[in-house]
């Protein structure tokens, strides 16, 4: 029987999860666990190159996981984890720091977005993050990282400092290469339809969270940004806002883009808005409904991401022990 390839990914739990979430990654992740050995993160340890709060931070982790798992992610099928309770991320992340290049990660486009929003927090920690996510994807020997363009580069750095350290002690890393799944969408901002829906602009209005109320949801979706014409046509380029509520409606209802502008041809965006609204609020209200039960079963949540840790280090720790010998660490005695 062929080995099953292996599969690493992360969302960091600096704000609410979002409609983009799900429809992007959560509902795929889902799904990729027949096909691969999937090991999915709360990459906890990102999240601190923004400033947070201590007591919404581990609110949001714990959030987070409860809606992994309602969202059909299986923690049986599945290693489901807290990126800071396994220590080899941290101690890999030095070492790959170290083959690091600094010309590499200056380059970085996120580094330079992320600094230029937050000048009074440029932090050393922002600077190497890549390093830590090459640690994460590295650790599990993943052959597949499953993440939007936005994190392409780092997952192109990650193959550098593999194929480098590589280079010079022998295969001890796999190549991980970026994975694109089969089905999945790129849901844009409702206020703002050029830019990807984010869990920074809840504020303005743009943003569905996988927790909303349906009164909510479809008050969102009644100011979602149009254009000035009538025609309900799926065309990126120039009516991006129709085309972002067409895609929604698509994936949400499993119909095709055409069925859609068949669906609605003739009718005016406030039919479509409503439509949108709805196929919406049905999608989300068994994963709402879930992931609040789970909120409230602290014992079993705790229960996941113990299990979790300890099958996430089992490989973490014999990779990171390669490492260690290869660069000529002594072995840490036994206590």
């Amino acid at each position: 029987m062929e080995e099953k390839k292996t599969i690493l990914s992360g969302i960091q739990p600096s704000g609410e999860l979002t409609l983009g979430s799900y429809l992007g990654a959560l509902k795929n992740w889902a799904l990729l666990s027949n096909e691969f050995d999937c090991f999915y993160t709360i990459v906890d340890m990102h999240a601190i190159t923004s400033r947070q709060d201590p007591k919404e931070l581990r609110e949001r982790t714990l959030a987070q996981l409860a809606q992994y798992i309602a969202c059909g992610i299986d923690p049986i099928s599945n290693t489901l984890f807290i990126q800071s309770h396994v220590p080899a991320h941290a101690q890999l992340s030095w070492v790959l720091n170290c083959y690091a290049m600094f010309g590499e990660l200056s380059r970085m486009t996120q580094f330079k977005d992320k600094s230029a929003k937050n000048e009074d927090n440029i932090n050393a920690g922002l600077f190497t993050y890549p390093a830590l996510m090459a640690a994460d994807i590295l650790l599990y020997q993943a052959d597949l990282v499953p993440v939007g363009d936005d994190q392409r580069q780092h997952v192109e750095l990650t193959r550098n400092i593999a194929i480098r350290f590589n280079g010079i002690y022998g295969d001890v890393f796999k190549i991980p290469e970026h994975y694109i799944p089969k089905f999945g969408a790129r849901i844009m901002d409702l206020q703002n339809p050029t830019d990807k829906m984010s869990k920074s602009a809840i504020a303005a209005g743009g943003c569905i969270l996988l927790l909303d109320t349906p009164d909510d949801i479809i008050k969102a979706f009644r100011r979602a940004v149009t254009d000035s014409e009538t025609q309900i046509v799926y065309d990126v380029a120039n009516k991006p806002g129709v085309s972002n509520l067409i895609e929604i409606y698509s994936v949400c209802t499993d119909k095709s883009i055409s069925d859609v502008e068949a669906q609605f041809a003739g009718l005016g965006y406030g039919s479509l808005k409503q439509e949108v609204g709805d196929a919406v609020v049905e999608t989300l209200r068994p994963i709402r409904e879930e992931a609040l039960r789970l909120m409230e079963d602290k014992a079993y949540l705790e229960s996941i991401y113990k299990e979790g840790a300890s099958k996430a280090a089992l490989t973490a720790n014999k990779t990171l022990n390669d490492v260690y010998d290869k660069i000529g660490f002594i072995p840490a005695p036994i206590s």
